[in-house]
């Protein structure tokens, strides 16, 4: 059975939070999992990682991490200084996850976000190859700390460098590692691929999670993505790996910034309420 997680930014303003108290939450709402910023992670005390691994254990939570790096780590920077640092910032991210037990690491680890997008094509390919070089590096240390790093593909208008499944799989098969996989995410997918059930098809074994949301960041079941298509595709390449809730319904802080909400997306429903009717929804449709 696929387990079922969500993000816990659903919940709050800003991204640095105390994740103790959602592991609790998201078990009591239905889900199988927790996904957490790996940024704050690699922060923290020690006690405190294994304080939160103690906790998802006594709740049967699993843990998985997130991150979209900052420009002033992005990996796939042209400036080496600045590419060095974010390799820097990536291994003490992989190096914590280790230490906490292993586990996936995805989103923008490839290169930034929110991105301004580059000045041409050929300066595009650069900048990828920047990434590709960067990513060979963080593998070996990914395979060493049990760490699977996820590059999630993200739609053009905040990013550039992997937009679609097709660049993707391009990206990962180059980059050749069994701890190099795909983060598919229907919000991006909704805008940028021709089907969901062609790109989910085409990722194939180098799928490895898939962050589901409706095509306005609304908890699944609650618009138009065309689930049954998904779950058919997920079927039919034996996908076994968690579906990640990844809403975002209301504005406010640097997360409303970041992810562009200017309105309430849900007025007047409880957040909680939302989710525990969607969990329900996605373990008769997906799981």
């Amino acid at each position: 059975m696929r387990n079922i997680g969500i993000y816990y930014a659903y919940w709050t303003r800003e991204w640095e939070a105390d994740f103790l108290p959602f592991v609790k939450k998201v078990k009591n709402l239905g889900f199988d999992q927790l996904e957490v910023n790996g940024g704050t992670v690699a922060s923290m005390k020690e006690s405190e990682k294994l304080r939160l691994v103690d906790e998802a254990k006594e709740h049967d939570i699993c843990l998985s991490y997130g991150i979209g790096l900052t420009r002033e780590h992005d990996v796939s920077s042209l400036d080496e200084a600045t590419r060095k640092k974010g390799l820097e910032f990536m291994r003490t991210m992989i190096q914590s996850i280790g230490n906490m037990g292993g586990g996936m690491l995805g989103g923008t680890i490839h290169s930034y976000w929110p991105a301004e997008p580059p000045e041409s094509i050929s300066q595009k390919m650069k900048i990828r190859d920047q990434s590709i070089k960067s990513m060979k590096e963080l593998v070996r240390y990914a395979e060493d700390n049990g760490v699977i790093l996820n590059v999630e593909v993200i739609n053009r208008f905040e990013q550039f460098l992997i937009n679609t499944c097709k660049e993707a799989v391009e990206y990962v098969s180059e980059v050749n590692s069994p701890n190099c996989k795909i983060l598919l995410d229907t919000f991006h997918m909704n805008i940028e691929e021709d089907s969901f059930y062609d790109a989910i098809k085409l990722a194939q074994t180098h799928l490895s999670a898939l962050h589901i949301g409706e095509t306005n960041r609304k908890p699944p079941g609650t618009g138009r993505v065309p689930w049954n298509e998904i779950r058919r595709a997920l079927d039919e390449i034996s996908f076994d790996g968690p579906l990640v809730m990844e809403p975002f319904i209301a504005p406010g802080g640097q997360v409303g910034k970041d992810i562009g909400i200017w309105r309430e997306i849900m007025p007047g429903v409880d957040p909680d309420d939302a989710v525990r009717k969607s969990v329900e929804f996605v373990r008769d449709k997906l799981a």
